[in-house]
């Protein structure tokens, strides 16, 4: 008989490289180990050989980052989304479209099951197994930091450096690095390790040297660098006049933000699965980005449009951060943000100076803004009558003006 197959989450990292081993034993399945391309760079030299040496019967590497930038990044930047008033969510959006393509090979390969190594504590285990839930409820899921055989077995790092040295696993694994690092299209994300105490400040002189996609915004240029984004409909098309691809774009402003040492974020947040937990993410085009949609909203947007949207902010937010891209209330709010982007149209001009972004002029050929009717001089287009502002507040004032008196009335 054919042996069942898995398709697991695989890094090339001492976790999943061990896993992949254990899966293979414990299971006496087929491992099928696939790796998205989301935008590591290097991180991905080698990893076809090693998973291969490793056991695994077949190998994908996926090259995603065109759909990560076109269907993931652009969409949830429409909304807004900054999840605690920081985090541009750059691991978060990331989940989805690796467990959706997991799913895909699953269905592919016949696969009965698909793994990933997400801690126990984390929030990429909820974000891995809401999306298959959503997209193939049929598949099972396995999740071997959350076996008590597989911890029991691995109650430590030094546990698993021996499992690997044992059956020959081809990783690399030092304390050079304490800290775990994540990077993609979107950001690179640190934690665990030192940053576990949030007194600890990787930005020192000292330390400064954690970062990977930023110079230290005291170490940026002296002199400012101007850009220009051009938007269609709420997306970012083009960059100094040039048209880009959604990757291109992000590539770019990557490239920029990281110069002039944009996009560094620290915090403490909160995650879904009830702790908090210390992050440092490097985020420079996403930030650019973040700052000139803003920007070319501000001009084309129906106010009240727009505080609409801005009331579901933290929702949406939320619901990337905790996995539900595919849940359909996501859905649904993206098809309210997707109509309030129709006409976020035009072009934003941005200073950029030692991790600063910096408005510098915004156009759009269906601008809202009318200088006619806002200026402080006389109106020639007559639309506005200040007269009529009396009226206007002294309706809005009529409910405070009852709820005094009757405050007074109290005291009497």
């Amino acid at each position: 008989m054919a042996k069942e197959k898995i398709v697991l989450a695989y890094s090339g990292g001492l976790d999943t490289s061990v896993i992949l081993k254990w899966l293979k034993e414990t299971y006496d399945a087929e491992i099928i180990a696939f790796t998205a391309d989301i935008g590591q760079k290097d991180e991905l030299d080698g990893l076809e050989a090693k998973a291969l040496a490793t056991g695994a019967s077949k190998v994908y590497i996926d090259d995603l980052r065109d759909e990560f930038a076109q269907d993931f990044i652009y969409p949830m930047f429409q909304s807004g989304a900054l999840y605690e008033g920081q985090y541009l969510l750059g691991t978060s959006i990331a989940r989805p479209l690796i467990a959706k393509r997991m799913v895909d090979i699953a269905r592919a390969e016949g696969a009965t099951a698909i793994a990933h190594g997400a801690t126990g504590k984390g929030n990429d285990q909820v974000r891995f197994e809401l999306t298959a839930a959503a997209l193939a409820p049929d598949i099972a899921v396995i999740a071997p930091w959350r076996i008590e055989e597989f911890r029991e077995q691995f109650p430590g790092r030094a546990e698993m450096i021996a499992y690997a040295e044992k059956h020959n696993i081809p990783v690399q694994a030092s304390a050079a690095k304490p800290y775990s690092m994540d990077r993609n299209l979107l950001h690179i994300s640190f934690e665990s390790g030192m940053l576990e105490d949030p007194w600890f400040d990787p930005s020192s002189d000292a330390n400064k040297g954690m970062y990977v996609l930023s110079v230290s915004p005291e170490d940026a240029p002296d002199q400012a660098e101007y850009v220009e984004l051009t938007f269609e409909a709420g997306n970012c098309t083009a960059i100094n006049g040039e048209q880009l691809s959604p990757l291109q774009v992000m590539e770019k402003l990557n490239e920029l933000g990281g110069k002039h040492g944009i996009g560094r974020v620290d915090m403490v947040e909160n995650r879904f699965v009830g702790m908090k937990s210390r992050g440092v993410y490097e985020t420079p085009g996403g930030t650019i980005l973040f700052a000139a949609h803003r920007k070319m909203e501000s001009l084309t947007m129906d106010r009240d449009v727009m505080h609409l949207r801005d009331s579901l902010i933290a929702k949406y937010a939320s619901l990337v951060y905790n996995g539900f891209w595919f849940a359909p209330e996501r859905l649904a709010l993206q098809a309210l943000v997707l109509e309030s982007q129709k006409n976020v149209t035009g072009v934003v001009r941005l200073k950029l100076y030692k991790g600063n972004v910096i408005g510098a002029g915004v156009k759009s050929p269906v601008s809202l803004y009318n200088p006619d009717i806002a200026t402080m001089e006389a109106d020639p287009s007559k639309a506005y009558d200040q007269g009529d502002a009396t009226g206007f507040i002294r309706l809005n004032a009529l409910r405070l003006k009852v709820s005094s008196g009757v405050e007074q009335n109290k005291k009497q």
